[in-house]
């Protein structure tokens, strides 16, 4: 039978249960903080590529500057990292292991657990260890920008950093940015201390600037990138010496406020990347303050330095060079003071060293392969870029830190008078040479050689220099030795070479002296070659052409005078036909004495059925084409008007012969046929302005009809017209040299012809010459007119 047991047995034995349950409680939760801790240190090797003790160290130095227990730290680069892995079990709670939390700071805050901004649920311990560590290890500033954005800023809504040291000025230089872009960043590449900016403000008070809702509506202080509305916060950078720069972060939208979680730990990214500069070098920096010492070095070694550092775009190439150090003996071929040309681009200095093989190319070869250059003939042409320009200044480039330092110096009176004369040399297709005749060395200069195409110690003794003559002209080659050598004296010539690289033929011109010792011997002869093929050729070309403008002047008057004389024997400039019943006056007047004759004509003749054929027509173009289309369509319509025909029929026929039997003649014309028997006037028109009748003392123009210029359509018709004249009435026909005005509109120009047309008539020839003065057309025209008053 079973013992009863007691209820002190129970109270015993549940005691030890619970004591049992707290050790091993104990004991899985200082395991628990073993494999958290053991997990944070395996996450950042993992992320970052790097060995256990410094993925350790890194956590102690994060816990250290954010004032968290390494076991809330590790537990939350855990759980912010491997977040996505729900096979990861993480204690909620545990009690660290004393050796392990031995160098702990004081425990947690307990503000920090209480919650906080939106920035705050962003940013976390666990990401600015990783960031921590990425910064420790980046290059320049730009990768400790990326390395702050990405790993810890981003979750926030984050949109750009900007890293800015300050420099010897108190100026702030930008050596690192993520997100603002390269346009952007060209825009803040460095801040002035007297520039009213975000991180010039943080910088002088050495206290963060923070604006959570962005920048206020009364606030004038520009801001970094484009977000103008997000939140902003500049954090001073501090080192072992001080204030050394100041982190910048840009938001997209607002925060609202930044709660002392999100303050601290932006305090702690300010302070890693404030130790990733110091290591990442002077390029990243500001390596004026470090380097101090080598520019004075170079100032009191070099009378003339500068050093620029590259900016490259995203690819990494370099785009161009920023000039950040000017000694005060630079000289600068457009006279600027070192200050005008300090902390700004390269190529905005110097916008010809962009052309081919100046001054950024060698600075890049030199960037690139880490070899010293020496650009002969210096400033003038190498920064300038100035290809042909008389040197003045000797340059050399050499790589100095991550930059280049380029160096000047100003050539001597010797070295400058050599270049004078190879710059004179090469303007003047010129080259000079020397030939001892005790030794017989021969000297070319190099310009010399490649005018005939030889290279370098190739140069022709005088003896042998018909071998490239032209056989031509070896006589007059022959003649100038002659000259130089057996009667002493200076000597010319010209002669054709045929080059020895391409067998192209030049015109050659030659001068030379001879040399003499005290006793009058020959001793040596030296001399100029000019290459004067360009001169020639011109001659001949402006010869020849010369010949052919005169041949062509020649012709050109030649066709004129005949023009001339047949307009004048077709088209009489004043003649007064004799036609029973009427008074005739026509008259002409050309453009001007030396212009073009033009097609202008008239014709009133009688025919064989008693009728008057009037006529007034205006040939398109000038010259002696115009002078024959002329005459083809006034015998022609001679010819058809024997017929019988009628106006219209007459100008369809004509019309007919301009399309189908000239050569793209095309004209205007009004035709008319007056019976004096009846005084009935039959007219029409072809393109051209319609007769003009005065009557009374009034002028008017007959009634408009339809007509197209001839020798446009071969299908055209043309209507006709009947009107029946008055004893006294005057009828005018002309060409539209007569009313055209530039300035002025063809209806006003009619109406000033009709208000001279109905002045009194009392001669006819009078009549006309009247009209003719007061025609002061400025189209540059002929004038054409027929008056016609029936008696």
């Amino acid at each position: 039978m079973a013992a009863k047991t007691s209820r002190a047995d129970v109270d015993r034995l549940s005691a030890v249960i619970a004591r049992q349950r707290r050790e091993l409680d104990l004991m899985r939760g200082q395991a628990a903080v073993r494999s958290v801790v053991d997990m944070a240190r395996g996450v950042l090797m993992e992320r970052l590529g790097c060995s256990a003790e410094e993925a350790g160290r890194q956590l102690v130095r994060v816990a250290h500057s954010s004032g968290t227990p390494l076991a809330e730290l590790a537990a939350e680069v855990t759980g912010e990292l491997l977040a996505h892995d729900p096979e990861v079990g993480l204690p909620a709670d545990g009690v660290p292991d004393p050796a392990l939390l031995a160098a702990e700071p004081s425990a947690a805050r307990p503000e920090d657990a209480a919650g906080g901004s939106d920035a705050a649920a962003g940013l976390g311990w666990g990401r600015l260890s990783v960031a921590g560590a990425a910064v420790e290890r980046a290059e320049d500033g730009n990768a400790v920008a990326t390395a702050a954005l990405e790993e810890v800023l981003a979750p926030t809504g984050a949109r750009a950093v900007g890293l800015w040291v300050r420099g010897l000025d108190d100026g702030l230089h930008l050596v690192g940015q993520a997100g603002l872009g390269a346009r952007e960043a060209g825009r803040w590449r460095y801040l002035p201390p007297d520039m009213d900016s975000l991180p010039q403000r943080a910088a002088r008070s050495g206290e963060p600037v923070l604006w959570p809702d962005g920048r206020p509506a009364t606030e004038p202080c520009p801001v970094p990138g484009e977000w103008l509305t997000g939140a902003r916060a500049s954090m001073p950078m501090r080192g072992e010496r001080g204030l050394r720069g100041v982190l910048t972060v840009c938001w997209q939208q607002k925060l609202g406020s930044f709660e002392p979680p999100v303050l601290r730990q932006l305090t702690a990214l300010a302070h890693l990347c404030a130790q990733a500069l110091s290591a990442a070098g002077p390029g990243a920096s500001g390596w004026a303050a470090e380097f101090a010492w080598l520019l004075g070095l170079l100032d009191g070694a070099i009378e003339s330095v500068m050093v620029a550092f590259p900016v490259r775009a995203d690819d990494g190439s370099v785009t161009d060079f920023r000039i950040e150090h000017v000694s005060s003996g630079f000289r600068d071929p457009s006279g600027r003071s070192p200050a005008e040309l300090a902390r700004r681009p390269l190529l905005e200095v110097y916008p010809l060293a962009a052309l081919p093989d100046g001054l950024f190319d060698h600075a890049v070869g030199v960037l690139t392969s880490g070899v010293p250059d020496h650009i002969s003939g210096g400033v003038r042409s190498a920064l300038a870029g100035g290809a042909g320009a008389i040197p003045s200044m000797d340059t050399r480039i050499a790589p100095l830190l991550d930059g280049v330092v380029i160096a000047t110096r100003q050539v001597d009176e010797a070295e400058r008078l050599a270049s004078l004369l190879q710059h004179a040399e090469r303007l003047g297709h010129m080259g000079a040479w020397e030939e001892n005749l005790l030794t017989n060395e021969v000297r070319w200069t190099e310009p010399a050689l490649s005018l005939f195409g030889r290279g370098p110690g190739a140069a022709v003794p005088l003896s042998q220099l018909h071998a490239y003559v032209v056989a031509d002209d070896v006589f007059d080659l022959e003649r100038f030795r002659d000259t130089l050598l057996r009667e002493k004296r200076s000597s010319a010539a010209a002669f054709r070479i045929n080059r020895a690289d391409d067998q192209s033929m030049r015109q050659m011109r030659v001068f030379a002296e001879p040399v003499t010792d005290p006793a009058g011997e020959l001793t040596a002869v030296r001399g100029v070659f000019q290459d004067v093929s360009t001169h020639y050729h011109t001659q001949v070309a402006l010869t020849a052409t010369s010949d052919r403008l005169a041949d062509t002047q020649q012709r050109a008057e030649e066709e004129h005078r005949l023009a001339v004389r047949l307009q004048q024997a077709i088209t009489p400039w004043s003649t007064e036909p004799v036609v029973a019943g009427v008074d005739i006056a026509a008259r002409y007047r050309p453009a001007g004495p030396a212009g073009l004759v033009s097609g202008d004509w008239y014709d009133a003749v009688p025919l064989p059925s008693g009728q008057m054929l009037l006529v007034v027509g205006d040939i398109a173009g000038h010259g002696i084409e115009a002078v024959t289309g002329m005459v083809g369509f006034r015998n022609c319509l001679r010819g058809l008007a024997v017929t019988g025909a009628g106006p219209a029929t007459l100008l369809s026929w004509l019309n007919q012969h301009a399309y189908y039997l000239t050569a793209g003649t095309i004209g205007t014309a009004v035709c008319g046929l007056y019976d004096p028997d009846t005084r009935n006037l039959r007219w029409s028109r072809a393109g051209h302005l319609p007769p003009v009748l005065v009557r009374g003392g009034t002028a008017h123009q007959l009634e408009l009809r339809t007509g197209l210029l001839l020798g446009a359509d071969p299908q055209a018709r043309y209507e006709e017209v009947s009107t029946v004249l008055q004893p006294g009435d005057v009828l005018l026909l002309y060409t539209d040299g007569l009313v055209e005005r530039r300035d002025e509109a063809i209806d006003d120009s009619l109406a000033a012809l009709l208000h001279y047309a109905g002045r009194p008539v009392s001669a006819i020839g009078s009549y006309a010459d009247f009209l003719m003065h007061h025609a002061d057309a400025d189209t540059g025209d002929d004038v054409c007119l027929v008056a016609v008053r029936i008696r």
